[in-house]
């Protein structure tokens, strides 16, 4: 099947205005050469500006919310583009920074992608949060489905995806959630509610903090079932940053560029 285009998606963790690691990150994400990128966790202009400088032939967009934390999204000017910020994926708290909804029209076909970032916690208070986010990405199906039959298409590309943060719920009284558990519910009810499915990753851990003590299966990519995309042996997301390098290597790239590892995928025309 044909390429439709690509996309990378990346948490780079509290990126400030610091020249030498902004540097590091653009150099690592133009080696993807993805049509689209979103990168999580951006503070100040400064960042802003050296992205646009560097990445000439793209489009940009960024949240704006009452958080310090945003979402950037460069798209290739070789594509149609129709972007939306989404505040209801910001459940009015400055914890989450608004949603971004890039329509990407390829040969007559929509595509439609939510981009996330949830910063939560292992508590009840940050399952709920990510339980109420993760719900409202899944239902915005519907309305999207509403809108394609109007215009008598049969099926939505639907996508979303980023940092959702999945962690499970640590709690006394042997009531704790493990990360496991959170996720097969969504797979289990919410992707078959939906018609929608979760991709494979080449590896499940994308986070391990730079001392190594925390680490976490937290950024996913959700998608309508019927499309479809390249392979990267038995998987259709390949994580790519510091899982990829030795044993050795691992932590000295996650204190240079970021304790996420970056999510690369291609999607397929339909």
């Amino acid at each position: 099947m044909t390429k439709a285009f690509s996309v990378a998606s990346w948490n780079v963790k509290h990126f400030k205005s610091t020249q030498v690691r902004i540097g590091r990150v653009i150099s690592f994400l133009k080696k993807q050469e993805a049509d689209v990128f979103a990168l999580y966790e951006l503070y100040g202009k400064d960042v802003f500006g050296e992205i646009i400088k560097q990445l000439p032939g793209y489009s940009f967009h960024i949240t704006e919310g009452k958080g310090s934390q945003e979402i950037l999204l460069g798209v290739k000017n070789t594509l149609d583009t129709f972007i939306t910020q989404k505040l209801e994926f910001s459940s009015g708290t400055t914890h989450v920074c608004p949603g971004l909804l890039a329509t990407i029209i390829h040969n007559d076909s929509l595509y439609p992608m939510l981009f996330m970032n949830i910063d939560s916690t292992p508590t009840a208070q940050g399952i709920g949060l990510r339980y109420e986010m993760m719900q409202r990405a899944f239902r915005y199906r519907n309305k999207l489905d509403k809108l394609a039959w109007a215009q008598g298409d049969a099926k939505v590309n639907y996508i979303f995806l980023g940092d959702l943060e999945i962690m499970g719920m640590s709690h006394p009284f042997n009531k704790s959630i493990d990360p496991e558990t959170e996720l097969r519910k969504w797979d289990d009810e919410e992707c078959k509610t939906y018609n929608m499915r979760r991709l494979k990753k080449s590896h499940e851990i994308t986070y391990r903090s730079c001392d190594g003590k925390i680490e976490g299966n937290y950024d996913h990519v959700f998608v309508a079932e019927h499309l479809k995309f390249t392979k990267f042996g038995n998987s259709e997301v390949d994580v790519r940053g510091w899982i990829t390098e030795s044993e050795e290597l691992q932590k000295e790239w996650r204190e240079k560029y970021s304790p996420h590892s970056l999510l690369y995928f291609e999607v397929h025309e339909v």
